[in-house]
């Protein structure tokens, strides 16, 4: 099969190649260099022409020919008469050592290799630590340290004592729980992976809210699953599109957003939960809930989908701590029929055994705290919010959103401009961005017009952001192409 690499996706995982010293045309064979190490670029793929690869990175031809050639002289690119340039065929593969397959041209991933500290990269979510947390470190530290210790054996369904107090958790939302039920995981985003490779295979279909979360598509793309998107309205998923797609593709799954969607921060209504618990007994198709960001902003949020779900209904609900309490906490879990419970356990061991029980004897101080964590990071992203909506209307006022009923990020929609096109000019100022088309459930289609913008940044950086961000915009106003130039799907 002849492994053709898109310009676009080259691009994207380029990333901010430009950042360091050196000839230019160094530091892009550098780069280059680095994403046939990642097996990000395979032996034998080819690449795009020196005149396209060019003109997508904003640089001189001649850049792009010293680049090639240069790597082509150590080896790494190869060229054939009629078949352009190419990874050396002679090179061996790469393994990966993740979930996800490599090359996917994704940003989210990219930026967490990367280590720029000139990049203000807005493609990740960013969760410092509350006050609470190092509170409890210091209490296990002084407390439970010893019991600890003495633990001879792994926990691969979790430390007890969290998946008791994760029952405790849901049953104050009204959704009585046995911590049979309960699987500890290394964040939600281990417990999505779990859940995908269980369910779904090569030729598996899934049902997902278009947009979605980039980050957790791919991972059910990565098994080769087909998805089926679904449009959002203001009060989640269309309730009339998922029932159609439902009967139409019998997918094996349907996975969902419902409390403050990423990235459109859409709330779903109690009354489309519960049709949606309804629609899943009735079809016998599973429904896996991420609840990454319940919690964190509505005072009357609802109960989790499975508390709508009539008998016979399978739902997965996913979450953790890492969106309330601190990234670096990577304690995550599912709740699932306990019989489903189990199988995902197994995958569990297969993937690294079990957690860190000192992680998780953290968490079981904070999640008998859990509301009070919720409040206070809420407060904390309502203030951030408020102010990148200020300074947005203030610098920035042809940008449209809709306020959203909670998360950490806006979705912007830029007035008659591609957004991968400004992805490409603000990459320039020192921004990246994750572009519409990149949170598609097409697959790279449609919201040409959207990116995502997080507002979790501490004040001074949110600042200087929206700062680049004007920059960029005035440099493109000024000389960019619009939606429908042949240059606009680079990024």
């Amino acid at each position: 099969m002849d492994l053709v690499r898109r310009t676009d996706e080259l691009v994207g995982l380029l990333g901010s190649w430009t950042s360091g010293s050196g000839a230019l045309y160094k530091r892009l064979s550098d780069a280059l260099k680095d994403l046939v190490g990642q097996g990000s670029l395979a032996p034998g793929e080819r690449l795009p022409s020196e005149r396209a690869l060019a003109t997508a990175l904003r640089v001189s031809r001649t850049t792009v020919v010293a680049a090639y050639d240069h790597l082509r002289e150590e080896g790494t690119l190869e060229s054939r008469q009629g078949s352009g340039t190419r990874i050396n065929s002679a090179l061996p593969p790469v393994r990966s050592d993740g979930w996800t397959s490599s090359g996917n041209g994704n940003p989210i991933y990219g930026t967490l290799l990367r280590t720029d500290d000139s990049l203000i990269s807005a493609s990740c979510l960013r969760t410092p630590a509350l006050g609470g947390v190092e509170r409890a470190v210091r209490e296990v530290v002084a407390q439970d340290l010893p019991s600890l210790m003495a633990e001879s054996t792994y926990h691969p369904r979790g430390l007890p004592a969290l998946r008791e107090a994760i029952c405790r958790y849901y049953e104050r939302q009204g959704l009585p729980t046995h911590p049979d039920q309960i699987v500890v995981t290394t964040g939600a985003h281990q417990a999505v992976s779990l859940v995908a490779q269980l369910y779904l295979r090569r030729g598996s279909t899934v049902v997902a809210e278009d947009p979605g979360f980039a980050g957790c598509l791919d991972l059910m793309r990565d098994r080769e699953a087909e998805i089926i998107p679904v449009p959002l309205d203001d009060q989640g998923i269309d309730p009339i599109g998922t029932r159609r797609a439902v009967a139409e593709h019998r997918p094996h799954l349907m996975y969902l957003m419902p409390s403050y969607h990423n990235p459109t921060g859409v709330m779903m209504s109690a009354a489309r939960r519960r049709e949606l618990g309804e629609l899943s007994a009735s079809s016998g198709v599973p429904i896996l809930e991420d609840s990454a960001y319940t919690g964190i902003r509505a005072e009357d949020e609802p109960a989790p989908l499975a508390a709508f779900a009539p008998r016979g209904a399978e739902i997965i609900t996913v979450d953790s701590l890492s969106k309330v309490a601190w990234a670096g906490l990577r304690v995550g879990w599912l709740r699932a029929p306990a019989e489903m419970a189990l199988r995902l356990s197994r995958r569990k061991v297969l993937a690294d055994l079990a957690g860190p029980l000192l992680d998780q004897a953290v968490g079981v101080r904070l999640m008998d705290d859990y509301e009070a964590l919720a409040r206070e990071r809420s407060e904390l992203l309502q203030e951030a919010m408020a102010h990148m909506e200020g300074m947005l209307r203030r610098d920035l006022p042809d940008w449209a959103w809709r306020t959203p009923d909670g998360g950490a990020a806006l979705w912007v929609r830029l007035p008659g401009v591609a957004a991968r096109t400004f992805a490409r000019v603000a990459l320039s100022h020192e921004v990246e961005l994750v572009p519409g088309p990149v949170m598609s459930a097409s697959g790279g289609e449609g919201h040409e017009e959207y990116f995502r913008l997080p507002v979790s940044f501490d004040h001074a950086t949110r600042e200087e952001m929206v700062w680049r961000l004007a920059r960029a915009w005035r440099e493109l106003d000024r000389h960019g192409p619009m939606v429908g130039h042949p240059d606009t799907l680079v990024v």
